[in-house]
């Protein structure tokens, strides 16, 4: 009925341009409109005895059939370009990856049924077909159904990018684009869009596949810690995509070995839900993780139901001193806290007089006999400090130097506790290491703030860190923190630098006040405890409550794991999924952590199965004491990966690691049509989205595509039947109303 009435199709007016043929200016067009409605109004006054409403409508009616006159006058017509008949090539781009081929009908045969039950016929009846087909890649294929060699991931924006530069060697009018959107290769960031899209060539997208799963529980998405010391817990976060399940049972394996099974409430209804768990780390060594979710019964896809990761349980002890300058409830609390933990010790000293300590946890007996250490390497052994009730004059010039260069240069990360000399009290305030730290502390005597009695709760920021992380799940951590006894004895801060971040908080008649501040400073952190009573959550609360432990135990933890060994060997992550390309750095520091950038470091890959792989690490050109190479591994499964940097014949650095690599993992999630996707890729290129339902008009689309070898035509749109049918209903309205009006 359209084209009845409008001579043309609705793509022509769409891709067209209106004008006027006879070249007048539209100046004229207006001063006619002008008059005629002067004309209208006069001749409209002599019958003025019809009201005002129906004076309007009538001057309504014949200045539309007035204006409408004009125009024609002005010969209108309707300009376009179209392709050139077989002058053209379109190029038809399928989706060969494995995604494609799901279904009891595959995704891939559906859309191209939909294609060849007519589209098809009447685009190559016009213009050149040309079939590609891609996973990673495209290639010309003679037969659509055809499919390139399978490739772990699909990247739709490079298959594109190298079909498009076709064009500098052939007329591309147009390209047909067959996909389920689910782009895995990382080529279709806004960068590629913006590139695809000035190539000027359309790009007409056709999505197959359901829009969202069906019957499918999915692990979207795992987070978990890759390293961990012995005997700690780890906080494992699992997020599931459902859709209307109640629930699912989750289970974590090491190996063959099940290691826990939690029950997740669902909530029914489609979306993500994230849970947490709790893991023990285990002892030393290798750990290969694995989470999966039990299959619901006839579910079509099992492969997205589970994830694995690599958790590398570190061997080396970390060790933390503790200083206090006298004896107090916090020093053995603290002490308390951490006793039985094999992967950290706690080397405390607390001063019985001038210059003599009691020592608790030392490795020897030889160690700290002089109390804190004398020289930077000593010090240097240590992975974090905790300094208590001292003075800050009780440490020399030199270890003040060493205690900055500790954080600074070492890595370390270095805690000051509130107390009778600690904190500005203690003059911490006009010490070198004074730079380092995440507040300018306040001088002797200030004055605490709020009640002496205050609740403890963690930040935003606290309860993403493991040290505010008293339970896995959130309702029931922040339940943790509420049941806390008070504390007492709070010192002011005084005011944070712009890198502090606040941790937890101290609330006093309903106002905050910071309480474990910390941030970075050089390769280390530091933090500050404005209060010294925290063992009242322990004397205030059942004996076996372990909440203080364990707050402790998690912050020193944080404190020193973060410490960097001499020699490190890291990865961008240790789950490689469908890569087989490892980006490979090294670090080497001799014993004063300082940069060694003359070594030569080599790294070897040693599979389950097949040869090992080596490499060889190539400084950074920074002097900064980094190495890097990439590897390219073969088969997958998990791999140990081991560092040696050599200075002639003496080994000055080794480490070592271990990744596992895994192909056609990425095709197994997202199983579902990517239609935003789709529809954003054909906005950006000037074509459209199609459905398998609404392909009739896609060969009307593109003969009007603007790339490719076009023509001109000019179709005039003064004699169509909708003008002459406007122009006739105007006029028999106008005579109706007059003659139900009684005034012809």
């Amino acid at each position: 009925m359209f084209e009845l009435l409008l001579g043309h199709t609705p793509m022509a007016y769409r891709a067209g341009e209106l004008a006027f043929a006879r070249g007048w200016p539209l100046a004229w067009l207006a001063a006619l409109a002008g008059l005629g409605l002067v004309a209208v109004a006069v001749s409209l006054w002599r019958h003025r005895g019809f009201g005002l409403l129906r004076l309007g409508v009538l001057a309504l009616l014949q200045v539309a059939f007035l204006a409408l006159l004009l125009v024609l006058l002005w010969r209108p017509v309707l300009r376009v370009e179209h392709l050139r008949e077989r002058e053209n090539v379109v190029a038809l781009v399928v989706d060969g990856s494995p995604s494609m081929l799901r279904g009891a009908k595959p995704r891939r045969q559906e859309a191209l049924d939909a294609l060849a039950a007519g589209p098809l016929q009447e685009i190559g009846r016009s213009a050149q077909l040309r079939y590609f087909s891609f996973t990673d890649h495209a290639e010309p294929v003679d037969d659509p159904a055809q499919a390139v060699p399978g490739a772990p991931r699909t990247r739709i924006g490079a298959s594109l990018r190298q079909v498009l530069q076709t064009a500098g060697s052939l007329p591309l009018a147009a390209v047909v684009l067959v996909s389920d959107g689910a782009e895995n290769g990382g080529s279709l960031g806004e960068q590629d869009l913006a590139e695809l899209g000035a190539l000027g060539i359309p790009v007409h997208t056709l999505g197959v596949g359901p829009l969202a799963p069906v019957d499918d529980l999915e692990l979207a998405q795992l987070t978990v810690n890759d390293e961990a010391s012995v005997g700690e817990m780890l906080r494992a976060e699992v997020s599931i995509r459902h859709q209307g399940q109640h629930s699912a049972r989750l289970r974590v394996y090491d190996g063959d070995r099940l290691l826990a099974t939690r029950d997740v409430a669902l909530g029914g209804g489609a979306g993500v839900t994230t849970t947490a768990l709790e893991l023990p780390a285990g002892d030393a060594g290798l750990h290969d993780l694995r989470f999966a979710l039990d299959p619901l019964p006839g579910e079509p896809n099992t492969a997205n139901n589970a994830r694995s990761a690599v958790l590398d349980v570190g061997t080396h002890r970390r060790s933390v001193l503790y200083i206090e300058g006298e004896p107090r409830w916090e020093y053995k609390f603290i002490r308390r806290a951490v006793e039985g933990d094999r992967s950290l010790r706690l080397a405390s000293l607390v001063r019985a007089t001038p210059n003599r300590y009691y020592r608790q946890g030392v490795a020897s007996g030889a160690e700290l006999t002089d109390g804190f250490p004398k020289d930077a390497a000593t010090l240097f052994a240590f992975d974090a400090v905790v300094i208590g009730s001292l003075e800050a004059a009780a440490l020399s010039t030199a270890q003040h130097q060493a205690l900055k260069d500790f954080v600074d240069r070492r890595g370390g990360s270095l805690m000051l506790l509130a107390g009778r000399d600690g904190l500005g009290d203690g003059g911490w305030g006009r010490v070198p290491v004074a730079q380092a730290l995440p507040a300018q502390l306040s001088g002797p005597g200030a004055q605490a703030y709020g009640q002496r009695m205050s609740k403890v709760r963690p930040t935003s920021y606290g309860e993403q860190s493991p040290i505010g992380r008293l339970a896995a799940e959130d309702e029931h951590n922040a339940a943790q923190w509420a049941g806390l006894p008070l504390l007492s004895d709070l010192q002011p801060l005084g005011a944070l630098r712009p890198g502090a971040t606040v941790l937890l908080e101290s609330v006093s008649n309903g106002v905050g006040y910071p309480l474990l501040v910390t941030q970075r400073y050089g390769r280390g952190s530091s933090y500050l405890m404005a209060t010294a009573s925290t063992w009242h959550w322990q004397m205030r609360l059942p004996h076996d409550d372990g909440r203080h432990a364990r707050f402790w135990r998690q912050l020193l933890h944080t404190m020193a794991v973060s410490a960097p060994p001499q020699s490190a060997l890291r990865l961008e992550h240790k789950l490689f999924e469908d890569e087989s390309s490892v980006p490979v750095e090294a670090q080497i520091l001799d014993a004063e952590f300082r940069p060694v950038n003359d070594a030569v470091v080599s790294v070897t890959a040693l599979a389950e199965s097949g040869e090992p792989v080596e490499a060889r690490l190539l400084p950074s050109g920074r002097g900064d004491g980094r190495y890097a190479s990439t590897l390219s591994l073969g088969p997958t499964g998990l791999y140990r990966l081991a560092m040696t940097a050599r200075r002639g014949k003496s080994v000055v650095g080794e480490a070592e690691t271990h990744l596992r690599r895994e192909d056609g993992v990425a095709e197994a999630f997202e199983d579902y049509q990517h239609r935003a996707m789709l529809e954003r890729i054909a906005q950006v290129t000037g074509g459209r989205y199609w459905s398998t339902q609404d392909l009739a008009a896609l060969p009307e689309a593109i003969r009007y595509s603007k790339a490719g070898v076009v023509e001109r035509e000019t179709f005039d749109l003064w004699n169509l039947p909708a003008v002459f049918l406007a122009l006739l209903l105007l006029k028999l309205g106008e005579w109706l109303l007059r003659r139900h009006w009684g005034r012809l």
